[in-house]
């Protein structure tokens, strides 16, 4: 039996979105100030480890989180995945929030017909698929026994953890343990994932109320 291989999915950081838009996959939205220091908190993180491969989904939230990781890990180059890109959404450019305007909008209804697949977006099986690649091929790409980071979204992270434990896909969003700057790590061994990790690096930096409506959701973390 070989060495288990390590790969790191790192959720990107807080994103300066003041008027609550679900941007999705939408171009334009970028680190917020506290979403870089959590950036700079999971570069300390993973000083101190010896990875042998960068890979970030193509949006500017994660592209902005890898940065200054990458830059204590200068002899390795960043390399853009599709597969572990944020889920579409059907809703993408509308306001949730406070009200639930988008929810509210009649308009919008029939996009709630099966939250299973779900009807509003990217069928969880096909983001498990992707994602499940995108580690799988990180994994092979490194020598046995090493460690890869991938900066992705907290969706498809959560949804791949799903997977990988034999949880049922379909979820209360608000169950998933998966915080801004989280890390949440599988181990690979002879081409299947046979461990799963969690932690939160930047866990002091999330914001009370963040962490509020985590206990309220049964103890697990947004």
């Amino acid at each position: 039996m070989g060495a288990t291989t390590t790969v790191h999915l790192l959720r990107h950081g807080e994103v300066d979105n003041p008027t609550g838009v679900l941007y999705g996959c939408m171009p334009g939205y970028h680190l917020s100030p506290l979403g870089r220091r959590m950036a700079a908190r999971a570069a300390e993180h993973f000083a101190g480890v010896e990875l042998s491969a960068l890979v970030s989904s193509p949006l500017e939230r994660a592209r902005e989180t890898m940065a200054p990781i990458a830059a204590v890990h200068p002899e390795l180059e960043v390399r853009v995945d599709s597969d572990v890109i944020e889920a579409a959404n059907v809703f993408e450019g509308q306001v949730f929030g406070k009200g639930n305007k988008a929810l509210r909008n009649p308009r919008n209804w029939r996009h709630l017909s099966n939250p299973f697949t779900p009807s509003w977006g990217e069928p969880y099986v096909e983001i498990a698929e992707r994602m499940t690649r995108a580690i799988m091929r990180a994994a092979e790409e490194i020598p046995e026994g090493g460690q890869a980071l991938v900066v992705s979204h907290q969706l498809p992270i959560w949804i791949a953890r799903c997977a990988a434990e034999g949880r049922h896909l379909p979820h209360d969003p608000r169950s998933r343990q998966c915080t801004l700057a989280s890390v949440t790590s599988f181990g690979v061994l002879d081409g299947r994932i046979v461990r799963v990790d969690y932690c939160e690096p930047a866990r002091d930096l999330i914001p009370a109320k963040d962490r509020r409506a985590n206990i309220s959701a049964g103890g697990a973390r947004e």
